[in-house]
This record gives structure tokens, sequence and C-alpha cells, in this order.
């Protein structure tokens, strides 16, 4: 059944005869995730979590739900481009793509997008602005997939990059590629202003002066299990979205 929800494996002679209610989009980054998690990790996580979500959407309430690739050009802070092998891609390139796709999707008749974001320096709602100018029909949401359940819940120490939540999550989908043996501890330092520190005011964070390893939060403790169970109650989090989504015919049902 796979064929039918993940575009990566799939074939045109499977989608050309079926419904798709719409497209979801994995968006992430190619960057260092610490000293043991791979380059690729924000698209892996993205991705496999899409397909789950779309798979229990199908399975929990007939909504079909195709996943395209993921996208793994991502905006990066300050310091991380010093990193080898660590691409930045600016706004404007991520609006093209964006853009490209929603515009083949449209011409194609589809009217519905979720982007299922697995980096955090990635931002779309400008984009989905200017979108909504020039495609006022069609709708996109946008998500990231870490935040759909309450990662305090699940995890003993969560942190914001390589650390034991994207670490065991990882663990759960793709235990082949970690290394944890060699990841550093994660240590990093905060904002010296109280404003920052406290989100009042934002500025990036030049990532070779915050941390050493790459990594934000300590992945010791992280497990397959626990990536497990949270990868359980995000799915279902999007599987539940994804139906209230489809019912919306016009712009107008989204608002009560």
């Amino acid at each position: 059944m796979i064929r039918e929800l993940d575009l990566s494996v799939s074939a045109y002679g499977v989608t050309r005869n079926l419904h798709y209610d719409m497209a979801i989009l994995p968006w992430g980054a190619t960057e260092p995730h610490n000293l043991h998690l791979p380059y690729m990790t924000d698209c892996i996580l993205s991705h496999d979590v899409a397909v789950d979500a779309a798979q229990a959407a199908l399975n929990q309430y007939q909504v079909r739900c195709m996943v395209l690739p993921p996208v793994n050009m991502g905006s990066q802070n300050p310091g991380q481009r010093d990193l080898v092998f660590c691409i930045h891609s600016r706004y404007e390139t991520q609006k093209a793509i964006l853009t490209d796709i929603v515009a083949s999707l449209h011409h194609q008749g589809l009217r519905k997008l979720l982007i299922i974001n697995g980096h955090g320096g990635n931002g779309f709602k400008n984009m989905i602005r200017d979108l909504a100018v020039d495609y006022p029909d069609f709708i996109i949401a946008s998500s990231e997939w870490f935040k759909m359940a309450p990662a305090k819940e699940f995890f003993d120490n969560p942190g914001d990059h390589a650390d034991e939540i994207e670490t065991s999550v990882m663990m759960h989908y793709h235990p082949e590629l970690i290394h944890l043996e060699e990841a550093g501890e994660g240590k990093s330092k905060g904002f010296a202003i109280d404003a920052l520190a406290k989100g009042k005011v934002w500025i990036p964070r030049h990532w070779t002066l915050v941390t050493t390893d790459t990594g934000i939060g300590n992945p010791a403790a992280s497990t397959a299990e626990k990536g497990q169970r949270f990868v359980q109650a995000v799915v279902s989090g999007y599987a539940d979205f994804l139906k209230q989504f489809a019912d919306i015919k016009n712009l107008s049902d989204l608002y009560k």
C-alpha cells in the first residue's frame, strides 16, 4: 500500500488511477547533527513521519494523501555554514522551490498541501501568505512534526537539536544509522541578555559560539522505545488533522 502514499517509491501506474485529497511535503535541511546522526536527519524524520501519518489517515479515515520527496534545502543560523558540508538555502531559494511545487500541484487539480517541517530554522509563513495571493483557492498548512505532541511527556531531557528527541526517533526508524557512542554531550550556551533568553526579542544564534559538537541537548538517554511512543502520538495527531483538513471544501469552512 505504501506505493499509493509515498512518491519516493511510487509509480505513475499506481497514482494515475487514484484520487488524492492532498499532498504532504516533508521539508528538512542538510546539516550536521551532533557527531552521531546523519546530515539528512531532518529530511529523513519529516519524510518517515509524513508517510506514517498518510498511512494512518488512509487506514482510519479513508483520506488519501501523497507524500512528496523531502526537500533538503534548509535555512541555517550564522556559523553553521562554517561546518563542512552544511548547506544554507536562502529564503528566495526556498520560496522558489515551494512556488514551483504549488504551481505544479494546482495545475494538476490539487488544492491542499501540508508541509511537515523537520528543521527549526525553516519558516514558511510569509511564503504561504504570498502564495495565497497567487493561488487563492489553494490552501497550504505548515507544521513542525516535533511539536505535534508534548515532548516533555515522552523524554527525560528534550533539547533543541540532535537531542534525545531526534535521536530516539531516528533509533525507532533507522537504528542502523545511529552511532550513539560517538555523540557529544550537546552542551550549549544561552543568551546573556534576558529579553533574548526569554524569547521577547529574537536574533539568530551563532552556532559555533553556542555549541561545540553542533548538538543542543544531551542525547545519551535516547531509546528506540521512547521514539516509537512519541511517533505514535505525533502520527495520531496528524491523522486527525488530515481528516479534518480533507473535509474542508471551501475557505469559509475553516472558520466557525
